[in-house]
């Protein structure tokens, strides 16, 4: 298998075929995700919370973030590697070049950060200086605590159409990818078909061009269950390989996510 990157993320898209991401924060599983053909793999700050032990993922710093990212490139996996800038570490387009810059140098392809239109400038520049970056919308878990808690976002009309707005934004600033976070599946499914480049979706509904989940939790081995998650590793009578493999073949046939793990 080739390694992917974001030209055959994009490829994907145009066919119309799915695509699957896991997040991962070592080796080992880095190795696990690899074979089994999943296209990408997100260091995620998700690690402050299945990792770290943390509630939120504001305490993950940039010193945990490189440890992690250069633990799974490391394994020289073949996924596309994708890593989060942690909270309050691209408050100004300055400070996110440096954190974007300790983010590739410690092994990603791709950062991630959370927001909308006014990370317009920081996206442009950062393109501008030859990062890929993927936008995250909907539910950012970096502003859970101003969000109110975590909460499905975009079911009135008002809040869908400034996410609309903010996708195309983000597109037009340099974005080469976009996540959605706990988002109603007609509003997932506009934004999808309204941009193009590749959207990805956790709680976002089937008619996304990717699905992403934290690890532990399509496992079945985090401390709590939410509705868009299903426990591979249980159908796959406790195999973590085999769980991966299935998680992979459901997305791609689009059996995953399902009506029961959709938000209206």
């Amino acid at each position: 298998m080739k390694k992917i990157t974001i030209s055959h993320l994009e490829k994907l898209k145009k066919q119309g075929e799915k695509f699957s991401c896991l997040t991962a924060y070592d080796a080992t599983f880095s190795e696990v995700i690899s074979e089994a053909g999943v296209e990408m793999i997100l260091v995620g700050d998700s690690l402050g919370n299945v990792i770290q032990g943390q509630e939120t993922t504001v305490p993950v710093t940039l010193e945990d973030m490189e440890y992690h990212i250069a633990c799974v490139a490391n394994a020289s996996p073949n996924c596309l590697i994708m890593g989060d800038l942690p909270y309050m570490t691209y408050s100004t387009p300055e400070q996110a070049y440096d954190t974007a810059a300790a983010i590739m140098q410690a092994g990603a392809q791709m950062v991630k950060l959370e927001g909308g239109e006014w990370l317009y400038a920081t996206i442009a520049g950062l393109t501008e200086r030859g990062i890929p970056v993927c936008a995250h919308l909907g539910l950012t878990p970096q502003s859970v605590d101003a969000l109110g808690g975590f909460k499905v976002q975009g079911r009135d009309d008002k809040t869908a159409s400034k996410m609309l707005l903010d996708a195309k934004a983000l597109q037009k600033a340099g974005a080469r990818m976009l996540v959605l976070e706990c988002v109603p599946s007609k509003l997932a499914k506009l934004i999808s078909e309204s941009l193009s480049i590749p959207v990805m979706g956790i709680g976002a509904g089937v008619d996304v061009d990717g699905q992403v989940l934290v690890l532990h939790d399509m496992l079945g081995i985090s401390p709590f269950q939410v509705k868009f998650v299903r426990n591979f590793m249980a159908e796959a009578n406790g195999s973590i390989q085999d769980a991966i493999a299935l998680y992979h073949n459901e997305v791609k046939e689009q059996n995953f996510p399902a009506e029961e793990h959709s938000f209206e």
